[in-house]
């Protein structure tokens, strides 16, 4: 089977980020079904690095959040690629109506050109 080169990105940096979050997964009760989320999004042309810092505004306390990583694409200047990993689908959610995360979406939303690959998981293992 071939795999698609983005496929191939898109779970590497999931596995860097289970890498970085293992020790969160470990405190977890052994039951937890984890909800994941990978997904490229585009910005408009040089407005990347505005996009990033937005992004990152809106984030910094999301209850049930695991792991919230902005990547920079190395080969696509205008790509991101975003990790996260939730204790559960319903905080990720809940993380959708707070505040902070309204009024970052509403600032990036004219930043952003379109999404590319993207992928709900379960992660299921980590390390530290």
């Amino acid at each position: 089977m071939i795999y698609a080169r983005r496929e191939v990105i898109g779970g590497a940096m999931a596995l860097l980020l289970l890498q970085g979050c293992g020790k969160h997964m470990e405190e977890l009760d052994n039951g937890a079904e984890l909800f994941g989320l990978i997904g490229q999004m585009k910005a408009q042309p040089g407005q990347r690095g505005a996009l990033i810092d937005i992004l990152k505004e809106g984030t910094a306390q999301m209850p049930g959040n695991l792991a919230y990583m902005l990547n920079e694409d190395r080969d696509d200047p205008d790509a991101l690629w975003i990790v996260e990993i939730w204790q559960d689908e319903a905080s990720h959610h809940a993380s959708l109506a707070l505040p902070t995360v309204k009024a970052a979406i509403a600032r990036g939303r004219p930043l952003i050109a379109g999404f590319g690959t993207s992928a709900r998981v379960r992660p299921v293992a980590g390390t530290h």
